[in-house]
């Protein structure tokens, strides 16, 4: 059996260069909403979900699923395109 490699990037990381990110609640779909739109065409947005085991990760795209979480960051995520964000410190995160 042959295992995956997964690219990872920490989450300190991305802050590092990407900025302090917002969190994001979508109030109402994301074709509707013209801010978020915008910053899905600039690449800032992430998504936070859930492992198996519990611990959170990140994807640096819109996913579109039940219990995510997602992101705005200043800058764009196209160097952590194809990585999955982990060490997620919320602390880093304005409210």
């Amino acid at each position: 059996m042959k295992l995956l490699k997964v690219n990872t990037a920490r989450f300190s990381e991305v802050v590092e260069k990407c900025g302090e990110p917002k969190i994001y609640t979508p109030w109402q779909k994301p074709s509707a909403d013209r801010h978020f739109r915008a910053q899905l065409k600039n690449n800032r947005v992430m998504t936070i979900l859930k492992s198996e085991s519990g611990t959170d990760f990140g994807i640096a795209d819109f996913k579109e699923r039940k219990g995510a979480r997602y992101l705005i960051f200043p800058k764009s995520l196209t160097p952590f395109a194809n990585k999955r964000i982990v060490g997620i410190n919320w602390a880093l995160v304005r409210g």
